[in-house]
């Protein structure tokens, strides 16, 4: 068991002068959720409309509450069967608010939910939003940090 401990203590030892390093060329921005997705074949167009429908107008309300800081929709030609062609990416101001759960910010979300839904039923929500499963198949979810590069000195 020391040896584990001592063994992570080395590793974030040498860790520590590259991440440090590493900081001198940027500032630290927010964080970016990115999940991608594959429609199914012969959905693309009717995926695209349920989001422009139900995702947006959701995403659109989270924002202007300041949920979330923005939101982005991606798409582009997948270079195999297993790529994506839609990819949704949001934008949290850290990666606490992007991870870590919060009751209140999660009490927002569910409203803004039960409006839109016009049911506060989680189920009932469930069932509506459903369709979009047929017509997708889920592939991942990615969190990166935007950077601002400092001038070159």
């Amino acid at each position: 068991m020391k040896s584990r401990i001592f063994g992570l203590l080395a590793a974030c030892a040498l860790l520590t002068p590259a991440i440090s390093q590493a900081q001198e060329h940027w500032n630290e921005g927010p964080v970016w959720q990115c999940s991608s997705y594959r429609t199914t074949p012969g959905m693309y167009d009717t995926y695209i409309k349920w989001i422009r429908a139900h995702s947006e107008p959701i995403n659109a309300e989270a924002k202007k509450q300041g949920l979330i800081l923005d939101f982005k929709t991606f798409v582009k030609a997948p270079s195999d069967p297993n790529d994506y062609d839609v990819l949704f990416c949001t934008l949290y101001s850290s990666y606490g608010k992007a991870l870590d759960y919060n009751k209140g910010d999660d009490d927002k979300f569910e409203a803004i939910s039960a409006k839109h839904w016009a049911t506060g039923d989680n189920d009932k929500q469930r069932e509506l939003a459903s369709p979009r499963l047929e017509m997708r198949t889920y592939l991942g979810t990615e969190y990166v940090r935007e950077v601002m590069l400092k001038p070159a000195s």
